[in-house]
């Protein structure tokens, strides 16, 4: 067999509003299975499906120099199998995690691949709590948010992939954790699954200033917060900040379908932080790539011993990425999406 069928999702044209197929184009065409030196041929298994690919697709300016390019394959990781290689230390059946996108399989230099232990935990995990989102919101925590025991964290889109992770590693340190998230099922999954405090459903509330009323009412006021979603949620939590709070922007998820091209210029509230001298830091989970190990080291270990939930919502099929992707800000998943080829 000198070639095999590859089919790829192209990203063709920049969407304003919501993404949809037509912003991509599913091509198939033969793929050379010849090996150059140190080269492995893989399948993709599982694919990661997560919000900063929206933020990809801005034209404005992002925390990249540019856009993600069209008519180039989707940017993003993924599990896969080796199928053949010409790599010492690879060998057919080995799974690894690479960033070769929405293709069904690739050529890749040994040096771009990572291999995932089956035996640690399942291979997925490499997508989720011990991938890219564990270390999002290991690291956002510790290193921005800085969680003392006894102090109130409130997380923001609490029952995604990072949130999840947040309010658990935040139970961890001895924090009260109060759980932000979209309809009265999340919410009782953070109180009983998670361990949440409490729960907030914001979908409850008509404004900012009466979800921000409850909150105050059942914490006292808020040490951490933990922002995956900015919007309403945001201007709820910073008028109710304790004296030296810390605020980590970790997504603005609320603004991404629509809101990256006109974004809402603001925050109005600046002078809450000037009174509590609070501190808001941004963090990116590229900025402690270099310390995948430290996370691994201290998060594995739970892991195994099946003391963290780690929900995972999979849309079967790679035909489905583009909406598995939409789906992302329409609050139709729980805990990490995956899309399984």
């Amino acid at each position: 067999m000198t070639t095999i069928t590859q089919q790829q999702w192209i990203y063709r044209r920049q969407p304003v509003g919501q993404i949809t197929a037509e912003h991509y184009e599913l091509v198939e065409q033969q793929l050379s299975t010849t090996l150059g030196d140190g080269e492995v041929l893989i399948e993709a298994r599982w694919f990661s499906v997560d919000p900063y690919m929206r933020i990809g697709q801005s034209t404005k300016p992002t925390y990249d120099t540019d856009p993600h390019p069209l008519n180039t394959v989707q940017q993003g990781a993924v599990v896969a199998q080796v199928l053949a290689s010409n790599a010492p230390g690879y060998a057919v059946g080995d799974w690894v995690q690479s960033y070769t996108g929405w293709q069904t399989h690739a050529r890749v230099h040994a040096s771009g691949l990572k291999r995932i232990d089956p035996a640690l935990a399942p291979v997925t995990t490499a997508l989720g709590v011990l991938g890219m989102p564990g270390r999002t919101a290991w690291f956002g925590l510790t290193e921005s948010g800085k969680p003392h025991a006894g102090e109130v964290v409130v997380v923001s889109g609490a029952a995604g992939a990072v949130g999840s992770l947040v309010v658990q590693f935040a139970k961890r340190h001895g924090a009260r954790v109060l759980g932000i998230a979209g309809g009265p099922a999340k919410c009782d999954w953070l109180r009983n699954t998670l361990d949440a405090d409490w729960a907030i459903d914001y979908k409850a509330y008509a404004d900012a200033d009466t979800l921000g009323a409850e909150i105050k009412r059942l914490t006292g006021g808020v040490d951490v917060y933990f922002d995956n979603v900015g919007g309403m949620a945001t201007d709820a939590i910073i008028p109710i900040i304790n004296r030296r709070a810390r605020i980590v922007i970790c997504g603005q998820i609320s603004q991404y379908s629509g809101g990256l091209e006109t974004p809402e210029l603001g925050p109005r509230l600046l002078h809450h932080m000037l009174y509590q001298r609070a501190t808001i830091q941004g963090m990116l989970a590229r900025d402690y790539l270099h310390r995948m190990d430290e996370m691994i080291r201290i998060v594995a270990p739970w892991v195994k011993a099946g003391e963290i939930v780690f929900e995972e919502t999979v849309i079967d099929g790679f035909a489905q990425l583009p909406a598995a992707l939409n789906s992302l800000f329409t609050g139709e998943h729980r805990g990490k999406l995956l899309v399984k080829a």
